[in-house]
């Protein structure tokens, strides 16, 4: 019985094994596809591949109206990295430190940009701008990317909050220091982590959105998602491939530099810190 039961283990775990590995082919497959025929020499986006080429990220370097949706994405994710992670390590230090009436309330309602799909809140957010016949700009674009990001920002705070002992704060206020000088001083610098962890990731929710930014932007503004989108229209050329390329670097590669970055930052503090002598 004991034998058959391990046998029967075994098949269930090949079989998730199996089944999980279709899913991350079908995941990456596409993206490993698309850098690899960014290379390709050939006018047209398909396999077979008739040699490796860079002419067309050179293409890229030519192209105004790719070079403009690049820098309105850059500009508008870092404008909504700043704002939300301001935003964000606020709302966390109030949630996680005071009460007060509404705070259930309120961290719902921050939380629920989250919950709702992006397609459902873009088109609820421009029913209601055309209700109240107001055009659409570049500021309600921000504010859009602010709050799908929002969410996150304050999710990480206070996952970072929540481990932080109150008693440092309270011996920084029994010892007179103000409220304010008891979180930048104390408080603040232990959120570090989680202060670039957020900016890191409301600059890439932003950098990345295409669904909320097609329904938002402006007429005759493009980011890079939407970009690619209207250069898909017309045809799919290894451009295409080379700008999804870029994409695909500037979105993997900031998490991976910005947590390289705080574990480099963490060593160094670690190592200027005193040790405690032996007893």
């Amino acid at each position: 019985m004991k034998a058959r039961r391990k046998e029967e283990g075994k098949w269930a775990w090949r079989l998730t094994g199996f089944v999980t590995l279709c899913v991350y082919v079908f995941m990456f497959a596409p993206i490993v596809a698309t850098v690899i025929l960014s290379f390709n020499a050939s006018m047209f986006g398909g396999f077979p591949m008739t040699g490796f080429s860079l002419q067309w990220y050179a293409k890229l370097m030519g192209n105004e109206a790719v070079l403009a949706a690049f820098r309105t994405s850059l500009w508008i994710a870092l404008v909504t990295a700043a704002v939300t992670t301001a935003i964000g390590v606020v709302t966390a230090f109030a949630l996680v430190r005071f009460e007060f009436p509404g705070k259930q309330a309120l961290s719902t309602l921050v939380i629920l940009p989250a919950l709702v799909p992006e397609t459902i809140l873009g088109v609820g957010l421009l029913v209601l701008i055309k209700a109240i016949d107001q055009p659409r700009t570049m500021l309600l674009l921000v504010l859009g990317h602010i709050l799908l990001a929002v969410p996150y920002v304050v999710l990480i705070a206070q996952a970072r909050m929540v481990g932080i002992r109150r008693v440092y704060e309270e011996a920084a206020l029994s010892l007179g220091a103000s409220r304010f000088s008891s979180f930048r001083e104390i408080t603040l610098p232990l959120l570090i982590p989680a202060v670039v962890g957020g900016a890191l990731l409301a600059f890439t929710i932003s950098f990345d959105n295409t669904s909320a930014s097609l329904f938002w932007r402006p007429a005759g503004v493009e980011t890079m998602p939407t970009q690619i989108l209207s250069m898909l229209k017309i045809s799919i050329s290894p451009e295409i491939n080379a700008l999804g390329t870029v994409m695909i670097l500037v979105t993997v590669a900031i998490p991976l530099i910005g947590g390289l970055i705080l574990q480099s930052l963490t060593k160094l503090k670690r190592r200027g810190e005193p040790k405690e002598e032996a007893r």
